[in-house]
């Protein structure tokens, strides 16, 4: 099995382990990560388990470096980087936006990458030597040329002093596009971006299992990636957009 379609499995495996408990209203063990806001669930454990024990199965020479779990190192010079839900404030609440992503990685780049929303049974993925598919279909991201007229994702952080310096730059960019959008999963964000549901997408504070698969899979559509610097208490960012939109857009959101 290649690396993308292993990637598919364990995404869809997954995902129908979070379904079953998402229906079943499974909320209990919630605990804080980093703030009081910043929740995980037995769901997200039981989830990277799931993602781990099939790797280590199916590729047991790869590390894996997991939201819940850490890093695992491998010998091969290749890592999976896994986010077993993403979005879980949407998932104890009941709100249907989350996903699973599954990628994996080399010294070069990443290789492949999937985000699987279970709720809609929709499964995004790419090779980075291929295009980027909805359930097997190619896809092409936006290619909106009018920033007053773009449909903006965003994300915010989890600390107070995080989300006060957002704030300001949401409403700073507010006026200047048709509208911004908080889903509440990056991984689904960029997805959505890059089949053209939003025309782009910027967060600061993603983390490298937040991106792994969404990036490639909104480049391997057509939009082009740029990276931020941190903006002190916030973090550094990241902005996926169609390229005659991307350094207005940029222009306007790396700053606090």
């Amino acid at each position: 099995m290649n690396d993308l379609a292993l990637a598919e499995a364990i995404a869809r495996e997954t995902g129908a382990l979070l379904r079953e408990r998402f229906l079943a209203a499974e909320q209990r063990g919630v605990t804080s990560k980093s703030s009081p806001t910043d929740l995980v669930s037995d769901a997200d454990l039981a989830a990277e388990k799931l993602i781990r024990e099939r790797l280590a199965d199916a590729r047991p020479e790869d590390g894996v470096l997991g939201e819940e779990g850490g890093a695992a190192e491998g010998s091969s010079g290749r890592t999976w980087v896994v986010d077993p839900l993403d979005g879980t404030v949407n998932f104890l609440f009941g709100n249907p936006q989350w996903c699973v992503s599954v990628a994996v990685e080399d010294e070069e780049g990443t290789l492949a990458g999937v985000v699987y929303d279970p709720m809609r049974d929709e499964c995004w993925a790419a090779a980075a030597d291929g295009p980027a598919t909805l359930d097997g279909e190619p896809i092409q991201a936006s290619a909106r040329d009018d920033l007053a007229t773009a449909l903006v994702a965003t994300g915010f952080g989890y600390e107070a002093a995080v989300r006060e310096r957002q704030a300001a730059v949401v409403a700073r960019l507010l006026p200047q596009v048709r509208d911004i959008r908080r889903g509440g999963s990056a991984a689904l964000d960029m997805a959505w971006a890059a089949a053209g549901r939003v025309d782009a997408y910027y967060e600061r504070g993603a983390q490298r299992w937040d991106e792994a698969a969404g990036l490639l899979i909104c480049e391997r559509a057509g939009l082009v990636v740029r990276r931020f610097a941190p903006d002190p208490p916030a973090a550094d960012g990241v902005l996926v957009a169609p390229p005659a939109i991307a350094d207005a857009l940029l222009d306007i959101v790396a700053t606090g």
